[in-house]
């Protein structure tokens, strides 16, 4: 199955996103402050998958949950490229009754299993460009 988005420049290093016919995304540099960095939204990315895994399989668990949080953390090289050396991720569960063991499980299966965010950060990627002429 192929997902494919789109990337549009606006000016600066401002860039508005889409993929398929889903909303757009504004991406920019921290300067310019009008959305999250290309490196923040990867977070945003393990966090939301990870969290959609984890509240499913808690939900199949028929817990009782009020709330649910993830609060993500990572830590960056210091030379180019500087990629994430480092990812720490909370989960925080709220609501009546809850088992630990139902929540590490949930979570040890997003990890080890359903997570396709964490998992496609060693992902093998083919790199390809084209060329458009514009007339004067």
């Amino acid at each position: 199955m192929e997902i494919s988005a789109q990337l549009k420049w606006t000016g600066d290093l401002q860039f508005v996103g889409r993929t398929g016919k889903g909303p757009a995304v504004v991406m920019d540099n921290p300067e310019g402050g009008s959305g999250p960095s290309p490196m923040e939204m990867v977070l945003m990315g393990v966090a939301g998958c990870t969290a959609m895994d984890v509240v499913s399989i808690m939900k199949k668990k028929r817990a009782d949950m009020t709330d649910f949080q993830v609060n993500i953390a990572g830590e960056r090289a210091e030379e180019h490229p500087r990629r994430y050396t480092k990812i720490k991720i909370e989960y925080v569960f709220s609501g009546k009754a809850l088992k630990p063991k139902d929540a590490q499980r949930a979570i040890e299966l997003s990890v080890t299993k359903y997570c396709s965010a964490t998992a496609s950060l060693n992902a093998d990627i083919e790199y390809h460009y084209r060329i458009v002429e514009t007339a004067d």
